[in-house]
């Protein structure tokens, strides 16, 4: 643990394992009036005299859960539901938290937000597995818990929606929505409660904080710009707030680590994207960028979600698009491994499996995987080749691949893959 706040808080907080659901059982206290319930991502309740306001929902098979420990502490009425964005996570349970009376309100773009998923639920289905345990299990044990309560997964329409403030008064509390569209999604939105200084960022600027941002999820989601993110940091900072409520983790606790944590923040985004920028406008193609650029130690975060060389890689094609001015080929729909292939079959299998696995035992994993694949494309069963594959996603996780969830993720999957395959 080191002197300085901020790099406390990165130590305390370190990675994905604050990605794994954990499960309040009762309704965890954070104030007297603000109760958190744990799970993919947390839902709040905020307790008035007039009832109570709901603050994400989780999924759908996780609402029966969150509602439980909720009505032990106040059972309703619910005058608003709020939800700070429009993922699964977030607005999979409103419908039953719904009464008839109930005001579900969200930020103007979230029903946009909820179709960009729909149109690739497919996709996201097919590869959940590869980041998240989809085997029902925790499912089963909620509706165990909750027998007959329903655990449809909803895809809610706001009946109350914004655009960039609204104010609420509920009892004998004030809240205040801020639209901050360049969080994780295009409807994002801050939860104020200006008496307490108390601010419910839930993913706002990503699920574990302070981490440098995913600009792009390996899973598949829009492109996330830099300028509405750094925006949003700063309308976040310029409220002052004393706590800081986050989607996963206790939350944190002090105006002037807050104010420094989102300095920093700032700061090593702001660093990253004029540091690609000025490489870009030098000449200096995508891939050396992602090699050169680093954050300077005065502006370390963490990178248990995302990393600077994605956020180089992103950024460079939210200005320039897909095409990286390197080769003809890249115009066209052949692959390079295709090439790659006929070069090995040229070279001979064996050779250049061995290659690979000199490159490997250099220390050069990623260059070992690019060789052996090109023999996979032709000779899928060898048994050379699937070895170094197993060893490269190996060498990879103990390099470093297993801070970032999504890279831990990815890399775990293809070894499984490349071990079956043997």
């Amino acid at each position: 643990m080191t002197t300085d706040d901020v790099d406390w808080l990165i130590d305390e907080r370190p990675g994905k394992e604050l990605l794994t659901p954990v499960y309040d059982d009762p309704a965890h206290r954070i104030t007297d009036f603000l109760y958190r319930s744990g799970g993919t991502t947390a839902a709040y309740m905020l307790v008035t005299g007039a009832g109570r306001v709901i603050v994400n929902t989780g999924m759908g098979y996780e609402a029966p859960h969150h509602k439980r420990v909720f009505d032990a502490i106040c059972p309703g009425p619910t005058p608003y539901i709020v939800t700070t964005q429009a993922h699964v996570d977030h607005v999979g349970g409103v419908a039953l938290f719904r009464e008839p009376d109930t005001r579900y309100v969200a930020q103007a773009a979230n029903r946009a937000c909820q179709h960009d998923d729909e149109r690739i639920a497919a996709l996201r289905r097919r590869t959940a597995a590869i980041w998240f345990d989809v085997s029902g299990n925790r499912a089963r044990e909620i509706a165990a818990e909750n027998p007959g309560v329903p655990m449809r997964q909803d895809t809610p329409v706001p009946d109350v929606t914004f655009d960039d403030r609204l104010a609420l008064s509920v009892g004998d509390l004030d809240l205040e929505l801020l639209a901050t569209p360049g969080g994780e999604t295009i409807d994002s939105c801050i939860v104020w409660l200006p008496e307490h200084g108390i601010c419910l960022i839930s993913n706002l600027v990503g699920p574990l904080f302070p981490h440098f941002p995913n600009l792009n999820t390996l899973r598949g989601d829009r492109y996330r710009f830099v300028d509405p993110y750094l925006a949003a940091l700063r309308t976040l900072r310029d409220l002052g707030p004393s706590m800081l409520v986050t989607g996963r983790h206790e939350p944190i606790v002090g105006s002037r680590l807050i104010d420094r944590a989102l300095t920093r923040l700032h700061d090593a985004v702001d660093s990253v994207h004029r540091q690609t920028l000025a490489g870009m406008n030098e000449g200096k193609d995508v891939f050396t960028l992602m090699r050169e650029v680093r954050l300077p130690a005065e502006l370390r975060v963490g990178q248990g979600y995302g990393t600077v060389p994605w956020g180089v890689r992103t950024i460079w094609e939210s200005y320039m698009g897909w095409f990286t001015l390197r080769s003809t080929t890249e115009l066209y729909s052949v692959e390079a491994s295709a090439a790659w292939a006929e070069v090995a079959d040229l070279a001979g299998p064996d050779a250049v499996v061995a290659r690979a696995g000199a490159k490997l035992a250099a220390g050069e994993p990623v260059v070992a995987i690019h060789l052996a694949e090109a023999v996979l494309r032709h000779h899928p069963d060898h048994g050379g080749a699937l070895d170094v594959m197993v060893d490269a996603h190996d060498a990879l996780l103990d390099a470093g691949g297993d801070v970032s969830f999504w890279e831990s993720g990815w890399l775990r999957h293809q070894r499984e893959r490349w071990r079956l395959a043997r």
